[in-house]
């Protein structure tokens, strides 16, 4: 009998996707689904460790802006918008209120309203990411070295600097970063320039190698020795260092759905890693288990995934 064709692992992804979020999503899905299929668009994370008064003038030339400080103006003027809203209720609506501007001011409001207070104390924080406006796709040009060798930005989905914002780091923190590689998290954490001692682990040697030349490539070699990078199974933590973080981010491996849908290289969406992607929640759980049981008491864990399945998100918490 001739052998079933091959499907690629980013077309079963697409269908797995199609079947579960319609349901999840409801009239959601068409737009989210185009996004993943679009190409990636990048946020430019400033180099702390680097002169940025030159890069700054130059993104904002581009007519890029630092999202983090953005946010908390933009939910002020949201709360604004809807203080004003309540007030002309009564009267006929100006054109300003109309339509589109009324349900980006709603889903500001909104956003607001599910900030919690980490997510606004840290927005001040010295964390700096440049994006785009929505609808421009220009991209960043590759980073540069300044004169001693540090790149000037990390070019990073801005969406995986929120996990960061929202453990706010505050001085003097001992934190840990349980999966760690490829390293624009733990980048990202470095350039708070507050954390205490801060340790980043991962599972696989390779990854760890990419988080070590990052760290080389963008940070002194005086707090790169302050980081202890290590390759061990986040789920053994707790043996090796139990109760001893203020703060521990549990970035954990799941169905990344854009490289899902994007790179039939490295897919857990192949038929032979069908196994593999079926105990994913199993594995995240364990992951965060340990996260909490390397917490000091008081301690705050967060746990982040690059999925939109409520089996990888809140099922695994609940």
């Amino acid at each position: 009998l001739p052998r079933p064709p091959r499907i690629p692992p980013t077309r079963l992804a697409l269908h797995h996707f199609d079947v579960s979020y319609s349901l999840q999503l409801k009239d959601l899905w068409p737009s989210v689904r185009a996004g993943l299929l679009c190409e990636q668009k990048y946020g430019a994370l400033l180099n702390n460790f680097s002169p940025v008064d030159h890069v700054t003038q130059e993104l904002e030339l581009q007519n890029a802006t630092d999202f983090v400080s953005e946010a908390p103006k933009k939910a002020q003027r949201s709360q604004r918008g809807a203080a004003a809203e309540e007030a002309g209720r009564g009267e006929s609506r100006s054109q300003e209120g109309s339509g589109e501007g009324r349900t980006v001011m709603q889903a500001e409001t909104m956003m607001q309203a599910e900030m919690s207070p980490p997510l606004r104390a840290s927005i001040s924080s010295n964390i700096k990411c440049y994006t785009f406006p929505r609808g421009d796709i220009t991209r960043f040009r590759p980073a540069r070295p300044d004169i001693l060798g540090l790149l000037d930005y990390y070019l990073m989905d801005a969406a995986s600097l929120l996990p960061v914002l929202a453990l706010n780091v505050q001085p003097d923190d001992f934190v840990l970063d349980l999966c760690a590689a490829p390293g624009g998290k733990t980048l990202a954490l470095l350039q708070t320039g507050v954390c205490g001692h801060l340790a980043a682990n991962d599972i696989s040697i390779s990854r760890t190698k990419r988080l070590h030349q990052i760290l080389h490539s963008y940070v002194p070699k005086e707090i790169r020795e302050t980081v202890s990078v290590t390759s061990c199974d986040g789920r053994d933590w707790e043996q090796l260092d139990g109760g001893t973080f203020h703060k521990v981010l549990v970035d954990v491996p799941c169905t990344t759905d854009r490289h899902s849908v994007m790179e039939d290289d490295n897919n857990i969406f192949h038929r032979r890693r069908t196994k593999e992607r079926q105990m994913l929640p199993m594995l995240q759980l364990q992951l965060l288990m340990a996260g909490i049981l390397a917490t000091k008491p008081g301690g705050e864990v967060v746990y982040s995934t690059c999925s939109l399945s409520p089996l990888q998100n809140e099922y695994v918490i609940e």
